[in-house]
Protein backbone atom coordinates (compact mmCIF):
# COMPACT_ATOMS: atom_id res chain seq x y z
CA UNK A 1 0.00 0.00 0.00
CA UNK A 2 3.08 2.67 0.31
CA UNK A 3 4.20 4.93 -2.42
CA UNK A 4 5.48 7.78 -2.87
CA UNK A 5 4.60 8.51 -6.99
CA UNK A 6 3.48 11.59 -7.19
CA UNK A 7 2.14 13.90 -10.35
CA UNK A 8 2.35 17.50 -10.64
CA UNK A 9 0.26 19.42 -12.67
CA UNK A 10 0.34 23.11 -13.69
CA UNK A 11 -3.17 23.44 -15.90
CA UNK A 12 -3.65 26.50 -18.13
CA UNK A 13 -6.53 27.70 -19.90
CA UNK A 14 -5.93 27.43 -23.54
CA UNK A 15 -9.04 28.92 -24.78
CA UNK A 16 -10.46 31.65 -22.76
CA UNK A 17 -8.88 34.67 -22.18
CA UNK A 18 -8.67 35.32 -17.76
CA UNK A 19 -6.91 38.97 -17.87
CA UNK A 20 -10.10 40.70 -17.93
CA UNK A 21 -13.01 41.35 -15.92
CA UNK A 22 -16.03 39.93 -17.79
CA UNK A 23 -19.03 42.16 -16.88
CA UNK A 24 -20.98 38.72 -16.95
CA UNK A 25 -20.91 36.17 -13.82
CA UNK A 26 -18.97 33.63 -16.03
CA UNK A 27 -18.22 30.07 -14.49
CA UNK A 28 -15.13 27.86 -15.33
CA UNK A 29 -15.36 23.68 -15.27
CA UNK A 30 -12.14 21.53 -15.60
CA UNK A 31 -12.20 17.86 -15.77
CA UNK A 32 -10.50 15.52 -13.70
CA UNK A 33 -10.38 11.72 -14.98
CA UNK A 34 -9.96 10.24 -11.10
CA UNK A 35 -11.60 6.65 -11.97
CA UNK A 36 -8.82 3.90 -12.13
CA UNK A 37 -9.13 1.12 -15.20
CA UNK A 38 -11.52 3.34 -17.00
CA UNK A 39 -11.12 4.08 -20.42
CA UNK A 40 -9.80 7.83 -21.59
CA UNK A 41 -12.89 9.66 -22.11
CA UNK A 42 -14.55 12.44 -24.18
CA UNK A 43 -17.04 14.97 -21.93
CA UNK A 44 -19.95 16.84 -23.90
CA UNK A 45 -21.63 19.89 -22.04
CA UNK A 46 -24.90 20.30 -23.62
CA UNK A 47 -24.29 17.53 -26.15
CA UNK A 48 -21.45 20.10 -27.63
CA UNK A 49 -17.96 17.96 -27.56
CA UNK A 50 -16.17 20.36 -24.42
CA UNK A 51 -12.96 17.93 -23.82
CA UNK A 52 -11.58 15.59 -25.43
CA UNK A 53 -8.66 12.40 -24.50
CA UNK A 54 -9.21 12.67 -21.29
CA UNK A 55 -7.36 9.79 -19.77
CA UNK A 56 -7.21 8.17 -16.26
CA UNK A 57 -4.99 10.73 -13.78
CA UNK A 58 -4.93 13.58 -16.04
CA UNK A 59 -6.81 17.07 -15.94
CA UNK A 60 -8.60 19.00 -19.08
CA UNK A 61 -7.59 22.56 -19.11
CA UNK A 62 -10.43 24.78 -17.62
CA UNK A 63 -13.57 26.51 -20.50
CA UNK A 64 -15.96 29.15 -19.78
CA UNK A 65 -19.37 28.77 -18.90
CA UNK A 66 -21.69 31.53 -20.55
CA UNK A 67 -23.99 31.40 -17.04
CA UNK A 68 -24.77 29.35 -14.19
CA UNK A 69 -27.69 26.51 -14.39
CA UNK A 70 -28.07 23.20 -14.83
CA UNK A 71 -25.68 20.86 -17.33
CA UNK A 72 -25.96 17.94 -19.06
CA UNK A 73 -22.99 16.31 -18.99
CA UNK A 74 -22.78 12.82 -21.43
CA UNK A 75 -19.19 11.23 -20.79
CA UNK A 76 -18.00 8.94 -23.65
CA UNK A 77 -15.54 6.49 -24.20
CA UNK A 78 -12.77 8.30 -25.99
CA UNK A 79 -13.88 8.47 -30.27
CA UNK A 80 -17.42 7.11 -29.41
CA UNK A 81 -20.91 8.80 -29.36
CA UNK A 82 -22.98 6.02 -28.40
CA UNK A 83 -23.90 4.74 -25.20
CA UNK A 84 -22.53 7.28 -22.68
CA UNK A 85 -20.84 5.60 -19.53
CA UNK A 86 -22.47 8.84 -17.53
CA UNK A 87 -25.52 11.11 -18.40
CA UNK A 88 -26.00 13.06 -15.46
CA UNK A 89 -27.21 16.84 -15.05
CA UNK A 90 -24.92 19.25 -12.90
CA UNK A 91 -26.16 22.31 -11.37
CA UNK A 92 -23.07 25.15 -11.63
CA UNK A 93 -23.61 28.09 -10.16
CA UNK A 94 -22.62 31.30 -12.01
CA UNK A 95 -19.60 33.10 -11.04
CA UNK A 96 -17.72 29.85 -9.92
CA UNK A 97 -14.69 27.49 -10.66
CA UNK A 98 -14.98 23.67 -9.99
CA UNK A 99 -13.38 20.82 -11.15
CA UNK A 100 -15.37 17.87 -12.27
CA UNK A 101 -13.93 14.75 -11.01
CA UNK A 102 -14.99 11.14 -12.92
CA UNK A 103 -14.36 8.97 -9.46
CA UNK A 104 -15.28 5.09 -8.43
CA UNK A 105 -15.01 2.02 -9.90
CA UNK A 106 -15.69 2.02 -14.08
CA UNK A 107 -18.77 -0.27 -13.28
CA UNK A 108 -19.86 2.63 -11.11
CA UNK A 109 -18.18 5.49 -12.57
CA UNK A 110 -19.92 8.68 -11.61
CA UNK A 111 -19.03 12.61 -11.44
CA UNK A 112 -18.16 14.91 -8.76
CA UNK A 113 -18.29 18.70 -8.97
CA UNK A 114 -15.59 20.04 -6.48
CA UNK A 115 -15.81 23.85 -5.82
CA UNK A 116 -12.05 25.02 -6.53
CA UNK A 117 -12.80 28.73 -4.91
CA UNK A 118 -13.91 30.23 -1.89
CA UNK A 119 -14.12 33.81 -2.88
CA UNK A 120 -11.94 35.66 -0.32
CA UNK A 121 -8.49 36.84 -0.47
CA UNK A 122 -5.63 34.32 0.02
CA UNK A 123 -3.31 34.97 2.55
CA UNK A 124 -0.32 36.79 1.21
CA UNK A 125 3.15 35.25 1.15
CA UNK A 126 1.34 32.08 2.02
CA UNK A 127 0.71 29.18 -0.34
CA UNK A 128 -3.23 27.27 -0.02
CA UNK A 129 -3.72 24.09 0.15
CA UNK A 130 -6.30 20.84 0.63
CA UNK A 131 -7.10 17.66 -0.03
CA UNK A 132 -9.33 15.67 -1.65
CA UNK A 133 -10.24 11.67 -0.92
CA UNK A 134 -11.16 10.31 -3.96
CA UNK A 135 -9.45 6.83 -3.53
CA UNK A 136 -12.63 4.67 -3.57
CA UNK A 137 -11.12 1.47 -1.45
CA UNK A 138 -8.84 3.17 0.98
CA UNK A 139 -9.73 4.20 4.84
CA UNK A 140 -10.41 7.40 6.28
CA UNK A 141 -6.79 9.04 6.45
CA UNK A 142 -5.12 11.45 8.11
CA UNK A 143 -2.08 14.14 6.15
CA UNK A 144 0.30 14.72 7.87
CA UNK A 145 3.94 15.39 7.84
CA UNK A 146 6.91 13.15 8.37
CA UNK A 147 6.67 13.81 12.15
CA UNK A 148 3.59 13.34 12.83
CA UNK A 149 1.98 17.13 12.77
CA UNK A 150 -1.48 16.85 11.38
CA UNK A 151 -2.48 19.16 8.39
CA UNK A 152 -5.85 17.46 7.69
CA UNK A 153 -7.28 15.07 9.80
CA UNK A 154 -9.88 11.91 9.22
CA UNK A 155 -10.87 12.53 5.82
CA UNK A 156 -13.19 10.17 4.30
CA UNK A 157 -13.76 8.74 0.69
CA UNK A 158 -14.94 12.20 -1.34
CA UNK A 159 -13.78 14.41 2.21
CA UNK A 160 -13.06 17.60 0.58
CA UNK A 161 -11.26 19.73 3.18
CA UNK A 162 -11.10 23.28 3.65
CA UNK A 163 -7.92 25.26 2.70
CA UNK A 164 -5.34 25.66 5.11
CA UNK A 165 -2.29 28.54 5.03
CA UNK A 166 1.57 26.97 4.33
CA UNK A 167 4.64 28.69 4.10
CA UNK A 168 5.89 28.40 0.37
CA UNK A 169 8.60 25.70 -0.06
CA UNK A 170 8.98 21.88 -0.51
CA UNK A 171 7.26 19.44 1.45
CA UNK A 172 7.20 15.39 2.25
CA UNK A 173 3.49 14.79 3.02
CA UNK A 174 2.32 11.10 4.50
CA UNK A 175 -1.20 9.88 4.41
CA UNK A 176 -1.86 7.41 7.63
CA UNK A 177 -4.92 5.35 8.21
CA UNK A 178 -7.14 8.12 10.60
CA UNK A 179 -6.01 7.71 14.39
CA UNK A 180 -2.92 5.24 13.77
CA UNK A 181 0.55 5.94 12.94
CA UNK A 182 -0.02 3.72 9.67
CA UNK A 183 1.50 5.19 6.73
CA UNK A 184 -0.48 3.91 3.61
CA UNK A 185 1.41 6.72 1.28
CA UNK A 186 4.36 8.65 1.42
CA UNK A 187 5.10 12.02 -0.81
CA UNK A 188 8.42 13.23 -0.91
CA UNK A 189 9.31 16.30 -2.73
CA UNK A 190 5.83 18.52 -3.20
CA UNK A 191 6.91 21.94 -3.63
CA UNK A 192 4.06 24.96 -3.59
CA UNK A 193 4.04 28.80 -3.94
CA UNK A 194 3.37 31.64 -2.05
CA UNK A 195 0.19 33.13 -3.03
CA UNK A 196 -1.24 30.32 -5.17
CA UNK A 197 -4.43 27.04 -4.56
CA UNK A 198 -3.26 23.95 -4.82
CA UNK A 199 -5.34 21.26 -3.72
CA UNK A 200 -3.38 17.32 -3.14
CA UNK A 201 -5.74 14.70 -4.88
CA UNK A 202 -5.47 11.42 -3.79
CA UNK A 203 -6.80 8.63 -6.74
CA UNK A 204 -5.89 5.12 -7.24
CA UNK A 205 -6.10 2.29 -5.02
CA UNK A 206 -5.31 0.87 -1.35
CA UNK A 207 -5.31 -2.73 -2.68
CA UNK A 208 -4.85 -3.19 -5.85
CA UNK A 209 -3.80 -2.13 -8.68
CA UNK A 210 -3.35 1.33 -9.84
CA UNK A 211 -1.91 2.23 -6.08
CA UNK A 212 -2.43 4.92 -4.62
CA UNK A 213 -0.94 8.34 -5.92
CA UNK A 214 -1.43 11.96 -5.18
CA UNK A 215 -2.35 14.97 -8.01
CA UNK A 216 -1.18 18.22 -7.07
CA UNK A 217 -2.80 20.93 -9.54
CA UNK A 218 -2.83 24.61 -9.34
CA UNK A 219 -6.26 25.22 -8.45
CA UNK A 220 -8.00 27.73 -11.23
CA UNK A 221 -8.57 30.18 -8.92
CA UNK A 222 -5.05 31.09 -8.63
CA UNK A 223 -4.98 32.83 -12.50
CA UNK A 224 -8.62 32.91 -13.34
CA UNK A 225 -10.61 36.13 -13.00
CA UNK A 226 -13.86 36.09 -11.81
CA UNK A 227 -16.51 38.63 -11.87
CA UNK A 228 -18.48 38.84 -8.65
CA UNK A 229 -21.63 41.29 -8.54
CA UNK A 230 -21.57 43.91 -6.05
Amino acid sequence: MKGDTTMFICPFMSMFDSYYRNPNPISYIRVLHASPNAPAVDVYVNNVPTFRNIAYRNFSDYVSLPQGGLYNIKVFPVGTKVNPIINTNLFIPEGKIFTVAAIGEPSAISLFPIEDTPLKPIVQGKASVRFVHLSPDAPNVDITLPNGTKLFSNVAYKGITKYIPLNAGTYTLQARVAGTDKIVLNVPNISVNANKFYTVYAVGFASKTPGLQVLIPLDGNSYLQLYVPS
